[in-house]
């Protein structure tokens, strides 16, 4: 495929700077609504989404999966569960410090929907799970 770049990309988050390496990766992802699994009983949180390659040059979606661990508690605002089909566009994966090394991560999306996961530490993982496929349309931002 023309200007594909065929790295997978993986990222590891222990702390907040990791976060936000992840959070730039995820720009723009997008994932349905019934792409979020919060497993209480192992305290995981997963989502999977369609992440624009912006670190190929652009033109490419991936299917990626973000992984929470040590999550004790999930919210959800602006986001319904029964619309397992409606798509939730990301803008930022942040930490909100509480009793360090514990807070939250919080999830935003486009139109003021977000999640937040208590967690004991900041444990993430995102993941590429497929092959890149192109895309024609490109996300834009307002300036």
């Amino acid at each position: 495929m023309p200007g594909s770049d065929s790295t997978t990309l993986r990222l590891l988050a222990m702390d907040e700077d990791d976060l936000a390496v992840i959070s730039a990766a995820l720009q723009d992802a997008v994932a349905k609504v019934g792409d979020i699994a919060y497993e209480p009983r192992e305290r995981r949180l997963t989502i999977v989404f369609n992440r624009y390659r912006w670190e190929s040059g652009g033109g490419e979606r991936v299917r990626s999966a973000l992984q929470l661990g040590g999550v004790s508690l999930l919210q959800a605002r602006r986001i319904r569960r029964g619309a397992r089909q409606a798509v939730v566009e990301l803008l930022s994966v942040h930490f909100e410090v509480g009793d360090a090394p514990s807070g939250s991560v919080v999830i935003s999306f486009a139109g003021g929907g977000d999640l937040r996961a208590e967690v004991e530490c900041i444990d993430a993982i995102l993941a590429d799970i497929s092959t890149p496929w192109p895309t024609r349309s490109e996300p834009a931002h307002e300036t």
